[in-house]
């Protein structure tokens, strides 16, 4: 073996010049942040694997289930934008000098990514990995440029499963996103509600959050922050018709339970069936409430979808089949097929006289069963035009806990008609009038019992008004 000689005397001027570059370079090394990455081979920042799992997990999601052809160029692009937007990193772009070519493969799509990735963390080396995954997720899912093709961070997800158990811990309101505004408008107020005690009303629009304006969030975003914990406090700013300045309310959360359906016996023999959600026993439900007023017997039906933000494709289908004896309930389609979806399951009461009731809060689901009534002609339409959105989700749980919504499919009524275009226009248009003297009358319902009597015309003038119930899901 080889034995190493001692040092010279003659070399003591090389060593300490070696000496003071390594110096120098040890310096240099420690001014480099720690945080900044490295690349393993394909650009990806080495050991990120797992980190990017993700990501990974969303792209091909979005590309094996999304209805409409995805442009790969504007995909990077919007994710590389919401970083940098959250790293506080404006100067940070990566240029895509060309169209992704998609037959290059998926880790040549990805490639300005990575180099947007370290860009940031070069001129942000503090930035928190975790939330800048959520960014770059946020901003691939908005890039495909549908409302409905959303992505979730862990702890918005899980607020928002939770609301789809009928159970959830907030304020208790039915919400859309405001055009007017932004921010989220109050559809309904559940009864006995914390929104109902701190004296919110319907229409009352939430733009600001704890003094968060969140007039520019997105709809998940903010009832993630209006729902927490019950028995806590949120502040909420309240823009409300008719009222120059933004009001302040207090709402103490409590565990808000929503029922799927109530029902009851109106005057003259006429039922009322109302449907908070489409959730996975509201159909049998509903059918249990018919069979317990005798539905068979009555004068008349009033299915009361006002306020309803819609759930699940099939139990929209069994709720519209209780009512028809036979025919197609809706048409789905995809870029690569159309199914018709017939009517299917047990029929109640297909030869009473029947009322839909709809409103600027009816979406998805009850817009499937307004349209298949009505396209039948089993029932008449009253009310206002619905929200407009004739497509159908499928939800997916990412691996970081977080999950995605993808646009998968459209639906169409029985007789092609979409949605999407203007919603579900009324047979009768009735817009609601809340009662002047503050009381709890409804003219939208009275207007329905008229139809159903045959007495709309001459009776409208002096329709007896009632608040309208409540729907499910919101915070």
């Amino acid at each position: 073996m080889h034995r190493s000689k001692p040092l010279r005397a003659h070399r003591a001027p090389v060593l300490a010049a070696l000496l003071i570059a390594l110096l120098a370079a040890a310096l240099l090394a420690w001014h480099i942040p720690a945080s900044v990455p490295t690349f393993a081979q394909g650009g990806q920042p080495a050991g990120s694997e797992t980190l990017f799992t993700a990501f990974r997990e969303a792209w091909r999601l979005l590309h094996d289930n999304y209805v409409d052809p995805l442009d790969d160029s504007a995909l990077v692009s919007g994710a590389i934008d919401s970083m940098a937007r959250f790293a506080a990193t404006p100067d940070v772009a990566i240029s895509l000098h060309s169209p992704l070519d998609e037959s290059a493969g998926e880790d040549a799509a990805l490639a300005p990514l990575w180099d947007a990735w370290a860009a940031i963390h070069t001129a942000n080396p503090l930035v928190d990995d975790e939330k800048l995954l959520d960014a770059a997720l946020y901003g691939l899912m908005a890039a495909a440029g549908d409302a409905h093709t959303d992505y979730m961070d862990p702890e918005t997800y899980a607020r928002v499963s939770e609301g789809m158990s009928g159970e959830y811990e907030g304020i208790g309101a039915t919400v859309r996103l405001s055009e007017e505004y932004g921010g989220l408008e109050l559809v309904t107020i559940i009864p006995g509600s914390p929104a109902e005690a701190a004296g919110l009303r319907a229409g009352d629009v939430i733009v600001a959050v704890e003094g968060q304006d969140v007039t520019g969030l997105s709809q998940n975003e903010i009832i993630s922050m209006v729902r927490g914990p019950a028995e806590t406090l949120v502040r909420l700013g309240i823009r409300r018709p008719n009222v120059a300045e933004i009001l302040t309310f207090d709402v103490m959360r409590q565990r808000i339970s929503v029922p799927s359906v109530t029902s009851r016996v109106l005057e003259g023999e006429i039922g009322y069936i109302q449907l908070y959600g489409f959730e996975d026993d509201t159909a049998s439900e509903m059918i249990e409430a018919l069979q317990a007023m005798n539905a068979d017997a009555l004068r008349g039906l009033i299915l009361d979808l006002r306020g309803n933000p819609g759930g699940y494709l099939t139990t929209s289908i069994q709720i519209a089949s209780a009512y028809l004896e036979d025919g197609n309930i809706l048409v789905e389609r995809t870029p690569d097929r159309s199914t018709e979806y017939p009517r299917m399951g047990e029929v109640i009461a297909a030869h009473v006289p029947m009322v839909v009731l709809v409103d600027q809060g009816s979406a998805s689901a009850s817009e499937l069963v307004a349209g298949a009534l009505q396209d039948h002609h089993r029932a008449t339409v009253v009310g206002m035009p619905t929200f407009g959105k004739g497509s159908v989700q499928r939800w997916y749980t990412l691996s970081n806990g977080g999950g995605i919504r993808v646009t998968v499919s459209r639906w169409y009524t029985p007789d092609g008609r979409s949605a999407s275009d203007h919603g579900i226009q009324p047979d009768v248009v009735v817009a609601y009038e809340p009662d002047a003297d503050g009381g709890d009358d409804d003219n939208q319902l009275a207007a329905a019992v008229a139809v159903l009597e045959g007495a709309y015309a001459t009776a409208e003038k002096t329709l007896t008004r009632k608040q309208p119930e409540s729907s499910t899901l919101g915070p």
